[in-house]
């Protein structure tokens, strides 16, 4: 096999992946950036008590 009938495969296999990775996006359900901006911050507001970077870490549970 030469390398040309190789690289044309292989151009052909990644376009086949881009094709089917294209498809899966197209299918996906779209959103307004500022609705997903919105429900990102209503998540964070929501588990904000359970972040352990915000509320720290108690004495009794702290290993260190």
């Amino acid at each position: 096999m030469s390398y040309a009938t190789m690289s044309s495969r292989a151009t052909v296999s990644t376009l086949q992946c881009l094709v089917e990775q294209l498809k899966l996006e197209a299918g996906m359900e779209r959103i307004k950036v500022s609705q997903a901006a919105a429900e990102l911050q209503q998540y964070c507001m929501q588990n904000a008590c359970k972040d352990v970077l915000l509320v720290g870490v108690p004495a009794g549970s702290n290993p260190f």
